[in-house]
């Protein structure tokens, strides 16, 4: 059993008989009244996120779990199958367990998280950014970048992504892969 001092970022959690992954939190402290900790969950199962409140001191039940370095490989429809990278074993995940299977390119090593209990695998982290080349883009208006104006462009996974009016078809970039923004362009 933990409390409301262990939560972090990414404790997976047991709660309403289901298993969570912290998203975000936020230690509150109000001037008047106790204190609470602020939380956004994932569903590890439903893939919903949901948003709580633990006062302080509250007791939570964490899950035990190990990650471990899989490969991407392929998909087929809504399964992603992926390769351990130390001992070769295949599995396939579907894509509600995924964060962002739009950004994942073949042979992307993401880390995937496995209750030590039963051995399910429970989430799959990608790295927190992604280089991808841009596959298409519409070409930008001279002129137009007094403010911060950005132009859609589909990248080689086949994602759209807002980037600013200079780059162009073939450009690599590199995108942020918790929130799919373009962050700046791949240096060479």
């Amino acid at each position: 059993m933990a409390s409301t001092s262990d939560i972090r970022k990414g404790l997976c959690i047991r709660y309403n008989n289901d298993i969570f992954k912290i998203i975000e939190f936020l230690h509150v402290k109000p001037g008047k009244g106790p204190a609470f900790v602020r939380t956004k969950l994932k569903s590890l199962t439903t893939g919903k996120v949901i948003d709580n409140t633990f006062s302080a001191g509250h007791k939570i039940e964490d899950v035990r779990v190990e990650t471990r370095s899989y490969q991407f490989l392929y998909s087929e429809g809504d399964t992603f199958h992926f390769m351990n990278t130390d001992d070769y074993n295949q599995i396939a995940l579907q894509r509600g367990v995924l964060d962002a299977p739009e950004l994942m390119k073949e042979g992307e090593v993401v880390t995937i998280m496995f209750n030590t209990e039963d051995s399910m695998p429970l989430s799959v982290d990608m790295p927190a950014s992604v280089i991808l080349e841009v596959i298409h883009a519409e070409p930008g208006v001279k002129g137009n970048t007094a403010t911060n104006a950005t132009k859609p462009a589909t990248v080689e996974t086949g994602a759209r992504i807002n980037v600013p009016l200079f780059i162009n078809e073939g450009d690599r970039i590199k995108i942020d892969t918790s929130n799919g923004s373009y962050m700046e362009r791949a240096k060479e």
